[in-house]
């Protein structure tokens, strides 16, 4: 298994303001050490260029972060052991503070690409049922024991 996670952010304001740009300028080279991390599987990424950032239809003004890990180790290793660290210390200056659950944490088969659909479903899981084996955080983590932390959030919603 491998660990799949989500955060999303409300930006303060247009990606393309001048208040965003030290985070816009740091994309690039967080992107490049995620990319190499210890552990990574994959990241969905928004286009070629490493300051593309991911489209969707939950509204332009929120960012989303979608990746897969070997483990909780190289996750948290790239969190709050790189480079990335410093960024995630400036997110009051770019991002709305979150008032619910803002990242989520879910097993997948080796090999599964999860879709943001299947992502944001989880953290819905997350905000609504709270931490349990198919939505966790670092801080109510689960390890995966069961096949119901690889089912697909819709399914688990349909219960």
């Amino acid at each position: 298994m491998h660990l799949a996670q989500l955060n999303i952010a409300h930006l303060l304001e247009p990606i393309e303001s001048a208040r965003l740009a030290g985070f816009v300028a740091a994309l690039e080279p967080i992107n490049a050490v995620s990319d190499v991390a210890p552990g990574f599987v994959w990241r969905m990424k928004g286009g070629d260029l490493p300051t593309d950032v991911v489209r969707h239809q939950y509204g332009d003004h929120l960012l989303i972060n979608l990746s897969v890990w070997e483990s909780r180790t190289s996750l948290w290793n790239f969190v709050y052991r790189s480079p990335h660290l410093g960024v995630l210390r400036r997110r009051r200056d770019w991002f709305h503070r979150a008032a619910e659950p803002y990242s989520v944490m879910w097993w997948v088969p080796e090999g599964h690409r999860p879709p943001l659909d299947e992502a944001m479903g989880r953290l819905g899981l997350l905000r609504s049922r709270g931490a349990g084996p198919e939505a966790f955080t670092f801080k109510e983590f689960y390890e995966p024991s069961s096949p119901a932390a690889s089912r697909p959030a819709a399914a688990e919603a349909r219960k």
